[in-house]
């Protein structure tokens, strides 16, 4: 109801023709070739009056790929529109931090992945022992003490995660690593463990790119500058990491836009998802089309 109303308001000043509708995540698992969404599609086409492309993971699971990550093609549409010189990488730090690296404009070329967790962690501690949603601009896990033998601990065992995946789910990772330690110190404890994550699984994803010169940043974890902080000094210091709205996007919209244009492809039956995206077997369009109303 809340997204049923919340369009009814967009179209009221703007023409819309086709939403692409993806829903909240709430359990993920390629292997079993499950990813389940909530949110019901039917309904907000009915309640829109407007046709709804939805489901955009289930073809690609099917067909051998993992799911995810699903906007790649989307990433090498900015890059071709805001003529950004390739080869380049953008990084996504949203609930899970993925990466994909554009060659040049050939779809086939694509590569992309899920790197480790980004807010997901970070959030779920300030969450649950604080008054607050997120850590706003890193302050908490920058006045805190990173506990470095507790990451020590666990990374190892956390990598062999990342080692066997394309796409990740935020109930491959938790926090009961940091418990015991206070809000301050175990939001520094999991900022720095994501950031060894992403830096770890980007440096060797990129690696086999050596004339990779720039990132650019977009995602709500971008604006974590505890974060972004910890990443650069470990990225490889001749790449610039750069916020993607230096070049004229808008890099809080950049994930949810792509669902509307994932939306768009898929109701003319192009492909979404790539071989080297997220693993599947051939190219493949995805989306299941919703018209419940008459």
């Amino acid at each position: 109801m809340f997204i049923g109303k919340s369009i009814t308001k967009i179209l009221k000043n703007n023409k819309i023709d086709l939403i692409g509708y993806h829903g909240q995540t709430i359990f993920h698992k390629s292997a079993d070739r499950v990813s389940i969404q909530l949110g019901n599609a039917e309904l907000l086409s009915q309640l829109v009056l407007k046709p709804v492309v939805h489901n955009f993971r289930s073809n690609d699971l099917i067909n051998g790929g993992q799911g995810a990550p699903l906007t790649p093609i989307f990433h090498q549409l900015i890059v071709k529109k805001k003529q950004i010189e390739t080869p380049v990488c953008i990084l996504n730090i949203g609930g899970i931090a993925n990466a994909t690296i554009i060659n040049n404009f050939e779809e086939e070329d694509l590569e992309s992945r899920d790197l480790g967790p980004g807010n997901c962690l970070i959030d779920e501690w300030i969450r649950k022992n604080s008054k607050h949603k997120f850590d706003i601009d890193g302050l908490i896990a920058s006045r805190g003490k990173c506990n470095d033998i507790i990451i020590e601990y666990v990374l190892e065992s956390n990598e062999r995660i990342l080692e066997k995946k394309i796409s990740l789910d935020t109930k491959d990772f938790n926090t009961s690593f940091v418990r015991g330690l206070s809000l301050e110190d175990g939001a520094s404890t999991l900022t720095n463990f994501s950031a060894k994550l992403i830096s770890s699984s980007l440096n060797s994803f990129i690696s086999q790119n050596k004339k990779i010169n720039k990132i650019l940043i977009c995602g709500g974890g971008r604006k974590n500058k505890e974060l972004t902080r910890i990443l650069k000094s470990k990225i490889n210091p001749k790449i610039g990491i750069l916020d993607i709205d230096k070049f004229g996007v808008d890099g809080d919209f950049v994930e949810s836009q792509a669902f509307a244009f994932l939306g768009i492809r898929s109701f003319l039956g192009l492909p979404i998802t790539f071989p080297k995206t997220t693993g599947c077997k051939s190219i493949l369009t995805g989306g299941d089309l919703v018209k419940n109303f008459k």
